[in-house]
């Protein structure tokens, strides 16, 4: 919990004081590993998301009991976030409203993105299925990434998603297809 309140200061100009702790983005992520995701482990899945279906009434962020996240994540605003079962989101992430980790269709298995660490993700961004979006990431307000790997250290925009910045260089480049 202390991460994640440090992530709501590092990353919100407007956190003052107490204030963080009324965040429905950090309700959403407590009530996901102190409750939804520990139930889901043991197995208690209609546990696990009946307390995720409860988060998301209350905060407006749904997230699958089964999504795997690491420390520090900040959701902003949270209004519409998505996350799905397989998705994996990474250390120190930024989530704006509306965004999608999800999946294509009915596949089984590993179905959702991976979100490397450091990455920031704009509002109403689409990213959806077993994609993986490497560390130190910037994608867009309204990009949409559907089965497209995004290397470590690169901003990617638009609709499709286009690479315009890797390793600090401008460039212009489709992304590949996982």
């Amino acid at each position: 919990m202390i991460q994640e309140i440090k992530a709501i200061y590092r990353n919100d100009p407007a956190a003052r004081g107490l204030e963080p702790i009324l965040y429905p983005g950090l309700h959403a992520i407590l009530c996901h590993k102190l409750i939804g995701h520990p139930l889901y482990k043991i197995r208690l899945r209609f546990l696990a998301r009946l307390f995720s279906q409860l988060a998301r009434f209350f905060t407006g962020v749904e997230i699958h009991p089964g999504a795997s996240i690491k420390p520090g994540l900040f959701i902003d605003h949270g209004m519409g976030v998505v996350i799905g079962e397989t998705a994996e989101i990474g250390k120190n992430c930024v989530l704006f409203h509306g965004v999608t980790l999800g999946g294509t269709g009915k596949h089984t298995g590993k179905r959702h993105p991976t979100i490397g660490s450091n990455v920031f993700i704009g509002a109403n961004a689409t990213i959806l299925g077993p994609c993986v979006i490497g560390s130190n990431v910037k994608i867009g307000a309204e990009t949409v990434i559907v089965n497209k790997n995004v290397p470590h250290d690169s901003t990617v925009v638009g609709a499709p998603g286009l690479l315009v910045r890797l390793k600090g260089k401008k460039t212009k480049k489709e992304l590949q297809s996982i």
